[in-house]
């Protein structure tokens, strides 16, 4: 089994529109679309090593260190037997019908010496 770094990615824009709906009309998306993950993620549960949300983002660079935002909201850690297959794996998963979401799927590839 072959190893993959996945991310859940959504435009920081749409998040910042997001906070804005109404909250009782975002509760219930929320919890529908936790229910739908909470099924998805039990369906695909034997493929995962890691899942977690990201916080806040520094980003270093050789002029030092600062606050910044990007799109990723969690990552996850996977085993498939093939980079196709681990992709198919998340062509129906609840956090697509975040508009403008994506999710990435990336081998793991061991540096050996490092």
């Amino acid at each position: 089994m072959k190893k993959f770094l996945i991310t859940y990615l959504a435009p920081a824009s749409v998040i910042d529109e997001w906070k804005k709906t109404a909250p009782e009309k975002r509760k219930q998306a929320e919890e529908k679309m936790q229910a739908e993950w909470k099924k998805w993620m039990n369906d695909h549960s034997k493929m995962f090593d890691d899942t977690a949300g990201v916080g806040k983002t520094k980003r270093v660079t050789g002029e030092g260190t600062a606050d910044t935002r990007n799109d990723i909201m969690l990552y996850a850690i996977a085993e498939a037997e093939s980079h196709d297959a681990a992709a198919k794996a998340f062509k129906d998963h609840p956090h697509l019908q975040i508009p403008q979401a994506s999710i990435e799927v990336m081998e793991i590839n061991p540096l050996h010496g490092m």
